[in-house]
């Protein structure tokens, strides 16, 4: 299982894509689709177009990894994307929900509790 960090993002693409593309290819995606810095060592998350593979790249120490899982059976779910949004941004623990095969369209997290700040 991926292990992030508070300050790692997780960007899943809005849009199915042909997950025979290796980590050049995914970080070609992550550039002119999403827009983001590949190098940034946040992760990037992109959904094959039958829904049952996913890929998730990342750089760690001089080089691009890629995490790659597909279900045995049924497929990744999320939660409805802005027409107009090319991703969507998760945290860690919906990251390892969506990796562990959870429906993440109908699944609605509390919000958590922040204390104030000082101003």
């Amino acid at each position: 299982m991926l292990s992030t960090a508070a300050h790692v993002r997780v960007y899943v693409a809005s849009e199915p894509v042909d997950l025979r593309r290796g980590h050049d290819g995914l970080a070609a995606l992550v550039r002119s689709t999403l827009a983001l810095d590949p190098y940034a060592g946040h992760l990037f998350a992109f959904i094959g177009k039958r829904a049952q593979g996913i890929k998730v790249l990342f750089w760690d120490r001089g080089g691009f990894v890629v995490y790659y899982k597909r279900l045995a059976k049924g497929r990744f779910r999320l939660p409805k994307i802005a027409t107009d949004a090319t991703s969507l941004a998760l945290d860690a623990t919906e990251l390892s929900m969506l990796l562990g095969g959870f429906d993440l369209s109908v699944k609605k997290r509390s919000r958590g509790w922040e204390p104030k700040r000082a101003a």
